[in-house]
């Protein structure tokens, strides 16, 4: 089957001393076994967007359907369920917990849904070998480089074999060569019917994407033109 996230007249606003509409009515289908960029300038609403895909955030208005079932983004129960099987995200600044391992980092999201711990450590360092990082499985985040830390930060996202894949400025902190092997990485991903998307301000690794998708007040504007 072919996976797809599907947004419906999906709207967010925050009221304060004035309502901030940050996404309106926004319609549009990611299928699976393409890569997704978007961006925007600060405040466009990338990150907002992600937020409500990895079901982190509940939408003013609007709904979100996986695999034609609409998701109730108000039931805690089915969001945590539905993001442990089929969303792996990967933050700007990794969130690894300093006092784990990165091996121990890495299994820690399959141990919520499985109960092998031997299983699901040998599935965490086939991924890790996977990366190249099989000498760093007992070293601590303060011990890795960027780069490594973010390498490590991906094999978590992927340990549940997730469907949809989401990824804000994945390489916001790394230089441009380190960057470019994350993206390597991420974009061959795609392969394995999954659904890839990322949110950044570099123009190089956006317009590397499938679909180039603009933040422009609310709205998801599709270009199939190169980004300058």
């Amino acid at each position: 089957m072919n996976n797809f996230l599907k947004l419906n007249n999906l709207s967010k606003k925050y009221e304060k001393n004035k309502t901030l509409r940050v996404l309106n009515n926004i319609n549009f289908k990611f299928e699976a076994g393409k890569v997704y960029s978007i961006m925007g300038p600060s405040g466009s609403g990338k990150s907002t967007l992600l937020n409500l895909l990895s079901l982190i955030d509940n939408p003013t208005s609007g709904f979100i359907e996986f695999n034609k079932k609409k998701i109730d983004t108000n039931s805690s129960i089915e969001n945590d369920n539905i993001r442990s099987k089929n969303i792996g995200i990967i933050y700007q600044d990794k969130n690894l917990l300093p006092d784990f391992t990165a091996l121990e980092n890495v299994l820690l999201p399959n141990l919520l849904i499985s109960n092998s711990k031997p299983k699901s450590t040998e599935l965490a360092k086939k991924l890790i070998k996977k990366f190249n990082l099989s000498s760093r499985l007992n070293h601590y985040p303060s011990e890795l480089s960027g780069g490594e830390n973010q390498r490590i930060a991906i094999a978590r996202a992927l340990i549940n074999e997730p469907n949809i894949i989401l990824a804000d400025e994945p390489t916001g902190s790394l230089d441009f060569e380190n960057a470019k092997q994350i993206f390597k990485i991420l974009f061959n991903l795609k392969e394995k019917n999954r659904i890839i998307i990322f949110a950044t301000h570099n123009r190089y690794f956006a317009n590397m994407a499938d679909c180039k998708i603009k933040m422009i007040g609310g709205k998801m504007i599709i270009t199939n033109e190169r980004i300058s």
